[in-house]
């Protein structure tokens, strides 16, 4: 059963206020309203939780992991239920989600238990060297304190409750308080409830995760300014999220922000690829920018292709792919209304002209396509910035060299793309060493939607798709985000952490 109230250290705890979901199917149900007094009965539990939670073992923290996995499975119907009654995601998206979502949670339980992630040093003591002896020094990882965690609008599973970032940071011995987003509450409040049953399974402090749900801006300004907190992991909006970097960056203490912000992901359709199978493109391309409505940060929503009659077949069929999807309802119908406004400001632009243009109705999106030559796209920035949804655009190059001039005037991408044939090889070569300062990951032949979660994995990228290029909100390199390096310098192996030994 739902109790509608937020989830703080084991105690379903009610509000003052309500708000009432705005589910894409099905009625309508009221949560309780976050207040900053939640936000710190949360995170003073997290603090008090953490001296505890931090000493666990290894194989105790990865038992917890696979017992949130199991319980969320256990809730798998009717997380589902509510999953596509919240959002409007099909069945088959949610249950593909929540498999992702439980295989993080096992893949970090695993992880931590190869010790790799500790990255343990030693340099023994040299007591006869001249002109001075040295001391013993050796260096670990270690867990940072309680973490905020922001749930993202469009993962209600992945990248929410018990998604990426929380599995992460328990895995890192860090207690977690989750701002759960409006979106999909329901959905946030069984995931919560799985983790509860497995804190309680597991004989762990009630402390090391809690829920706030709702709230306005004054919530999340609270959890990220709060003394206690020692890091934050976002996934949203670039306004949202720079105005919480900021109010990171402006405290007392100042606190690492680990937010993903948005991508337009381009893709750079090199001549003979083109020339060999544009038609195939053009649809592989319509089929990635469709997927879940165009709301993946991965999505493509600029391909780079020279101008003439290949790129023509190129976008002919991409426009022929996209005009036969129908429209598809959105998540919310605040980025329903952001997207129909992106597409009026891309039909607005200087240069711009429209492969395909269709009407939307409230909530729903229905693919667009516009096409503008590397000159005009070159000349008016805002045609780099994100639409959220299934909006594509073709920018035209003249030669090659001004493919490199689009390269080379992107700001930050989680993703770039090059596909290409061996003949493309010398352009592909000329445009990597630009594409690997943009981007967090480089691919040929593939279309970025479809994150693997990997050891290998980086799904980051210099600002603005994220706010720290050197970290990653997927894979196991996620992982020391939450984490920090401390050297023990002469220290006796009985007050070493537990981790030292393995």
């Amino acid at each position: 059963m739902q109790t509608g109230h937020h989830l703080i250290a084991g105690q379903w705890t009610e509000g003052s206020a309500t708000f009432q979901s705005a589910p894409a199917i099905g009625a309508a149900r009221a949560f309780s309203v976050g207040t900053p007094a939640h936000v710190d009965a949360a995170v003073r539990a997290a603090e008090a939780a953490f001296a505890v939670y931090n000493a666990t073992s290894r194989a105790d923290r990865a038992a917890f992991l696979n017992r949130i996995a199991d319980e969320i499975e256990a809730r798998g119907p009717q997380i589902t239920e509510i999953g596509t009654s919240e959002t409007g995601l099909p069945a088959a998206r949610l249950e593909g989600e929540r498999g992702r979502t439980c295989a993080q949670l096992r893949l970090f339980a695993a992880h931590i238990l190869q010790e790799r992630w500790l990255e343990r040093r030693h340099d023994p003591a040299l007591p006869d060297r001249q002109p001075a002896p040295r001391p013993d020094l050796k260096l670990l990882q270690r867990p940072i304190g309680p973490v905020a965690v922001f749930g993202a609008s469009n993962f209600p599973l992945a990248f929410s409750v018990a998604g990426g970032d929380t599995a992460s940071a328990l895995a890192a011995g860090c207690p977690v308080v989750v701002k759960g987003h409006s979106a999909h509450p329901g959905t946030g409040e069984i995931v919560a409830q799985a983790v509860l049953a497995a804190i309680t399974a597991c004989g762990l402090p009630p402390g090391i995760f809690s829920l706030v749900q709702g709230g306005k801006r004054d919530v999340g300004e609270a959890l990220v300014t709060h003394p206690l907190i020692k890091a934050v992991g976002f996934t949203g909006s670039l306004a949202g999220g720079r105005a919480l970097f900021d109010l990171c960056a402006q405290r007392p203490e100042p606190i690492p922000f680990f937010g993903e912000l948005g991508s337009v992901n381009p893709m750079f359709l090199l001549p003979h690829a083109v020339r060999a199978r544009g038609a195939a493109l053009g649809r592989g391309w319509a089929g990635s920018l469709t997927m879940g409505a165009g709301q993946f940060c991965t999505n493509p929503g600029i391909a780079a292709v020279m101008q003439g009659a290949e790129g023509d077949a190129f976008v002919a069929a991409a426009r022929d792919a996209l005009a036969a999807v129908p429209p598809q309802t959105m998540l919310t119908a605040g980025i329903a209304q952001a997207f129909t406004a992106g597409r009026d400001r891309m039909a607005q632009a200087s240069g711009v002209q429209a492969q395909l243009s269709q009407p939307c109705a409230p909530r729903q999106a229905a693919p667009q396509l516009f096409e503008v030559s590397a000159k005009d796209w070159l000349a008016d920035h805002s045609l780099a910035e994100e639409v959220f949804g299934p909006l594509g655009l073709v920018v035209r190059a003249a030669s090659p060299q001004e493919m490199l001039a689009i390269a080379a005037s992107l700001q930050g991408q989680l993703t770039c793309t090059l596909h290409l044939d061996e003949a493309d090889t010398d352009l592909a070569r000329a445009l990597l060493p630009i594409l690997e300062r943009k981007a967090g990951r480089i691919l040929a032949n593939g279309f970025p939607t479809g994150v693997e979660v990997v050891d290998a994995q980086v799904h980051g990228g210099p600002y603005p798709a994220s706010t720290n290029f050197g970290a990653t909100s997927v894979g196991t390199l996620s992982i020391r985000r939450w984490l920090r390096p401390v050297a023990y310098q002469n220290l006796p192996e009985a007050l070493l952490p537990q981790d030292w030994a393995g």
